[in-house]
């Protein structure tokens, strides 16, 4: 999420909207408005949104046949504002996808609260994915980084024709925790400690040196490199996707 959380606000009511987008921005929300299905669809295609507002009656679509397509771009939390009082479309919406519902006429500070608390319980939900995430990461003896598998229990790591890389002890202990920490900026301590393999003679400029070496290896030879990536300063970050294999 980014610092200031953005709100898409989906309804075609210009006081609505304007009443709405005020309020939310007071309290510290980027609204941005989408007023039909089509202007919706280019929104999503732009931006990601924290939290999306959907209004159910647009003037080119039905906002609950909209959740399934919303759905198909996010995962973000979905509240429902309507005007409409039937239980049914509450049930069915919720069912679709929504998150939540909200009754017109719209009382701010429960819109402000319901926004807070979706965001609040999604931050919480990615949290807790991360982290199972990275536990099975961590437990896993074969991981997959880009086109590449590192098998801890070999030491190596493989391309996709199963050809090994050659790494050595410390070059296969240094890809490993760039591979544990995949998007995270390590600086040359934290992969010194690492790489030292119980030997205490490592130094930065071996770090840069082993670095070097892996790139090589893996075939991470582009100008500037694409998987290991340089932070002037600082240190190293693999950029790649990773996954945990059976």
């Amino acid at each position: 999420m980014s610092a200031k959380p953005i709100i898409l606000l989906v309804e075609d009511s210009k006081l609505v909207n304007e009443t709405v987008t005020g309020n939310l921005t007071d309290e510290g929300y980027e609204v941005v408005s989408a007023g039909t299905a089509k202007e919706l669809a280019e929104k999503l295609a732009s931006i990601k949104p924290d939290t999306i507002l959907l209004d159910l009656v647009l003037p080119d679509g039905d906002g609950l046949s909209l959740i399934k397509s919303i759905r198909e771009h996010t995962d973000v939390p979905v509240i429902i504002i309507s005007g409409k009082s039937d239980m049914v479309d509450k049930v069915v919406g919720l069912e679709m996808g929504a998150d939540d519902y909200i009754g017109k006429p719209l009382q701010m500070k429960e819109v402000a609260a319901r926004v807070k608390a979706q965001l609040r319980r999604y931050k919480s939900m990615n949290a807790e994915n991360k982290a199972a995430a990275k536990s099975k990461k961590n437990e896993a003896i074969r991981i997959k980084f880009g086109e590449w598998i590192l098998d801890r229990e070999r030491f190596q790591a493989y391309d996709p024709k199963g050809e090994s890389a050659n790494l050595t002890v410390k070059e296969f202990r240094l890809l490993e925790t760039l591979v544990l920490d995949a998007n995270r900026v390590l600086s040359r301590g934290q992969l010194l400690n690492r790489a030292r393999a119980g030997e205490y003679n490592t130094t930065d400029r071996a770090i840069d040196v082993q670095i070097l070496r892996i790139r090589k290896k893996i075939g991470d030879t582009a100008d500037p490199p694409q998987a290991i990536q340089a932070i002037r300063g600082v240190g190293y970050t693999l950029a790649a996707v990773t996954e945990a294999l059976k």
